[in-house]
């Protein structure tokens, strides 16, 4: 003889709304949401996003003062965003090797609130392709630097063929150095792009990106 069990009304409805709950929750897991359901990818690791990303905070300091001298060869320029009141500075260091000054290559820091944001590398000329995938698979470039009588060789951020994006070590080296030089790829060859940083006055860079200088 078969004994049959029969489940209370408040049972079952206890039962079914646990298997509802569960059915939601595997469909949540499942199902993207959002961006990432229309672009199949997490924008936050994008390379191309973060490119955008950097290009629109290096668009808040288009809007400056006409710029005083830094020291030695380096001009800043100061702006204050309209909307946030963030204080920001750029400092620029243009090349001395070039044959007129639309030529010149420059480094570009940029500052917000005492902290450095970016630090570019503007050859003011065509940028060879990419050689080396970065951590996020961003493309790269591999460059040679000297910094007074050391050298050492790094992978840049490639953006948009247009610049390269220096990383922290190489401009805390660059402001504390008298002679720095920079070999890149272009679609003619190796070039280099020298420098002369002494003169930059290291207190005004320390209050407005929170940089001090480093030995190589």
């Amino acid at each position: 003889m078969t004994n049959t069990v029969k489940l209370k009304p408040a049972a079952t409805t206890r039962y079914i709304f646990l298997i509802a709950c569960l059915c939601i929750a595997l469909l949540t897991l499942l199902v993207p949401t959002g961006t990432q359901a229309q672009h199949g990818r997490d924008d936050s690791r994008d390379p191309d996003m973060q490119d955008q990303d950097q290009n629109n905070d290096r668009g808040n300091y288009d809007h400056a003062d006409n710029g005083t001298s830094a020291g030695g060869k380096w001009m800043e320029y100061r702006a204050e965003d309209r909307m946030t009141a963030a204080k920001r500075v750029r400092f620029e260091l243009s090349a001395d090797n070039a044959e007129d000054r639309g030529d010149q290559a420059r480094v570009v820091l940029y500052c917000t609130n005492g902290k450095l944001k970016l630090a570019d590398f503007r050859p003011n000329v065509r940028l060879g392709r990419p050689d080396w995938p970065g951590f996020w698979g961003q493309p790269q470039m591999r460059v040679r630097v000297r910094a007074d009588n050391a050298h050492d060789d790094h992978a840049w951020n490639w953006v948009n063929g247009h610049f390269l994006s220096m990383d922290k070590g190489t401009t805390r080296e660059l402001i504390g150095a008298h002679l720095f030089r920079i070999e890149f790829q272009t679609p003619d060859g190796p070039r280099i792009a020298e420098f002369s940083p002494a003169g930059l006055d290291l207190n005004r860079v320390h209050d407005a990106c929170g940089l001090s200088p480093k030995r190589p």
